[in-house]
């Protein structure tokens, strides 16, 4: 959907005289309250969507898998679609909250592009999100909403709260002493849209992969350190605190996967250096209830694949040092985005998506750590390549590319 910009300024600037505002007084469009769509159907049914990014999957405490991914596109246009699954994946519900905050009205496209679904200690249900103007406003801004019956037919969801600038694409972690970390990215100046390219300048010096922490679950964030990684690539850093105490992180970068190290809760941070190679994309790292990382990359360990293909799954019992197995999820192009949770049994559950202009499949594997040290599914439960939504208003397209999306 495009909006014209100079007719609707026009529109707007004549509104704002009507209701005795100055047409001079600048609106901040990006900071206002983002609409929840908690009756999507059917504008937003799946006959209506036809695009495909997954965001990520999250289980709560009664069993129910809810699931996030983008529609729209990777640009200007997209919105967040949630729907979720009650038989642990066999079968998904239709889309049930949607967060698009495109308005007619507005001279520029706002959207949500980024953000991850996680379940706190209480078990409540939290959805960051972002919103920005255009695809990058040199700003944008981490939102939050709250679901406390994410269990219940009709789950409610609390009015949504602004953290700070950039967006969070990975789940935050919790320490050992309590305290919870969330991973922001403020973009490089580079991405920013060229109506806003001198708009923010403030900001520059906080462009990095940012660290924010809560020690009154979740009540308030304050911004605890950060660090610029070389050639980034929209950060989506993740953080693992090692037996040792320190803090580990790892980032997506235009040369591969990089680390930094904190000794001191994440203030400061370690001069970047490259971790391993691979392919320009996400890639997602947790720690697991028996004590091991689990890390879902392409390729095998230290390989930059040509293609976002062959989603595969790792074990560390050395915090990252080194790796063991190697679970092909799927060996297919066009395959990305990684994310996911371990079951209270054991079982894992990762999430990803497939073509996304031309499939624009959200898909999921379930298997085990016996499953990744043997490289095989083997587990009763486990199972690759499962359906979690596909859009079905898809415009009749060429065939893809060699390129993978």
């Amino acid at each position: 959907m495009k909006y014209p910009f100079k007719k609707h300024l026009l529109l707007i600037s004549f509104s704002l005289i009507s209701l005795g505002v100055s047409a001079q007084q600048p609106i901040d469009w990006a900071m206002e309250l983002p609409e929840l769509n908690t009756d999507p159907l059917p504008a937003y049914s799946y006959e209506n969507l036809d695009y495909g990014m997954t965001i990520g999957i999250e289980q709560t405490p009664q069993g129910r898998i809810w699931a996030c991914w983008v529609g729209g596109g990777d640009n200007a246009d997209a919105f967040f679609v949630l729907n979720y699954s009650d038989n642990k994946g066999k079968s998904w519900s239709d889309p049930k909250l949607v967060i698009d905050t495109h308005s007619p009205s507005l001279p520029y496209k706002r959207r949500t592009i980024v953000g991850n679904l996680w379940l706190d200690p209480s078990g409540r249900l939290w959805l960051f999100f972002d919103q920005s103007l255009t695809h990058f406003d040199g700003r944008n801004g981490t939102w939050y909403t709250i679901c406390e019956n994410p269990d219940s037919e009709k789950p409610s969801w609390s009015a949504p709260i602004r953290i700070w600038h950039g967006c969070s694409l990975n789940k935050p972690m919790i320490m050992k002493d309590g305290t919870w970390l969330l991973n922001i990215s403020l973009w490089d100046a580079n991405k920013i849209d060229k109506d806003f390219k001198d708009k923010y300048p403030e900001l520059d010096s906080l462009r990095m992969a940012n660290v924010f922490a809560s020690t009154d679950s979740g009540k308030t964030w304050t911004r605890r350190g950060g660090i610029r990684y070389p050639k980034p690539s929209f950060d989506e850093h993740h953080i693992i605190e090692r037996n040792d105490g320190s803090l580990w992180m790892t980032a997506r970068t235009e040369d591969g996967i990089w680390q930094s190290v904190s000794t001191d809760q994440g203030k400061n941070w370690s001069e970047p250096t490259k971790y391993m190679n691979h392919v320009t994309s996400r890639h997602f790292i947790r720690r697991l209830k028996s004590g091991r990382l689990l890390l879902i990359r392409h390729g095998e360990i230290d390989e930059r694949t040509k293609f976002r293909s062959k989603l595969s799954a790792y074990l560390s019992e050395d915090d990252g040092r080194s790796w063991k197995g190697g679970l092909m999820l799927d060996e297919r192009r066009g395959i990305s985005y990684p994310d996911g949770f371990q079951h209270e049994d054991g079982t894992i559950y990762i999430s990803y998506d497939r073509n996304r202009d031309w499939d624009g499949e959200i898909l999921m594997a379930r298997f085990t750590e016996e499953d990744v040290l043997a490289s095989v599914f083997q587990g009763d439960g486990s199972a690759a390549k499962l359906l979690i939504s596909k859009p079905l208003g898809l415009d009749k397209l060429p065939p893809p590319s060699e390129s993978a999306k």
